[in-house]
């Protein structure tokens, strides 16, 4: 995380200028009317990452300038924080500073919250947590009623659990999702029920079944099962599978199955070129794959994938670089149509945005 000034005053014309710029970047695509969806002004983060500096007796959280790691500025205020966590990390140091077994050696904070309230704190430290640790840890978790984790080297230290429970409502259903620690999680949550509902408008339409890759904890998928006869999910990241399957059992749906598969291995396994022990008891022959979800990380969809997904009559992209989208609509486009664009502002006041679009084949 960079540093973000923020100015209320100044975001509708920071997102203008985004969009924009979108505009411009993607002139070159027949493109249809951009839709753009706000972020709250304040309080809109729901992970933040501090590191910790020690002088003398200060204890005080730091962030670097972009781009120049020896840049250190001083943090005493964050109001990009959500709530729960704006309410919190400045106490919690305050209790923090005088105790030589919190401080010693620590050297980063990390945060992750929920909407309605829930905060997991983790503590990472340059030297062994002992038992004195865990009991002042425990005075901690007890004092603000918050779940607290210890790491240091090979050591990962929970007092009771190292998830929080999100629930978001999406068009007026409440969907709970299991959010572990160090694994990923919208940073935005309001946006990102932005994302989910404008998802499912998008593919209201779409038919058949759904095959999603990069599918996380199941974020979108869950929502989405309900456009769809069946949802065939993949992920790597073993912690994302658990909690999928979990969030698909808390949420009491029965027409999605997430599978620990790579996308280019699933294609494969689709396409009849392989098999697989843990695809072959999905009935995946029965299947009318019509529409592909991909979510991928900031460096795009590989060519190979690319060449995958042009495969379905409809395309759910969601990114976070229009760089890479960019780069890989230059190939889609070519046997796909853009049918809807929208940008979420999931970074207000940074020049990082999230795109979504819906292609079909021409």
């Amino acid at each position: 995380m960079s540093i973000t000034v923020v100015d209320p005053t100044q975001y509708e014309t920071q997102l203008e200028q985004k969009k924009e710029y979108v505009r411009e970047q993607f002139s070159d695509f027949d493109l249809p009317d951009i839709e753009v969806f706000e972020s709250p002004r304040s309080h809109y983060r729901m992970r933040c990452e501090f590191r910790v500096w020690h002088e003398e007796d200060d204890l005080y959280y730091v962030m670097f300038e972009k781009g120049n790691k020896h840049a250190r500025i001083r943090i005493d205020e964050f109001p990009v924080a959500a709530k729960p966590i704006h309410d919190v990390m400045f106490k919690l140091l305050d209790e923090m500073r005088p105790n030589e077994s919190l401080r010693r050696k620590l050297f980063q904070i990390d945060f992750l919250c929920t909407l309605n309230g829930e905060l997991l704190v983790t503590l990472l430290y340059h030297r062994p947590i002992d038992e004195a640790w865990e009991a002042e840890a425990r005075k901690l978790k007890e004092k603000f009623n918050i779940q607290i984790i210890g790491r240091s080297r090979k050591t990962k230290k929970l007092l009771d659990q190292d998830f929080v429970i999100e629930k978001l409502d999406i068009n007026g259903r409440d969907y709970i999702y299991k959010q572990v620690e160090n694994s990923f999680s919208q940073p935005n949550a309001e946006v990102c029920r932005h994302m989910i509902q404008w998802s499912l408008d998008a593919t209201q339409n779409a038919g058949g079944d759904m095959v999603e890759l990069y599918c996380g904890n199941g974020n979108f998928t869950l929502p989405l099962a309900q456009n769809f006869g069946r949802v065939v999910a993949t992920e790597i990241a073993k912690v994302s599978v658990h909690a999928a399957k979990y969030n698909i059992e808390a949420n009491g749906i029965d027409n999605v199955d997430v599978v620990r598969i790579s996308s280019e291995e699933f294609s494969q396994v689709l396409s009849g070129e392989i098999e697989k022990r843990r695809t072959r008891d999905l009935g995946l022959e029965s299947c009318n794959f019509t529409t592909v979800l991909v979510d991928p990380p900031r460096s795009g969809l590989d060519d190979n994938t690319v060449k995958q997904v042009q495969e379905y009559q409809n395309i759910l992209y969601i990114s976070c670089n229009p760089d890479t989208l960019k780069e890989n609509l230059e190939v889609i486009t070519q046997t796909h149509k853009l049918e809807r664009f929208a940008i979420f502002d999931q970074f207000p006041y940074t020049d990082h945005l999230e795109c979504g679009v819906y292609l079909s084949r021409k």
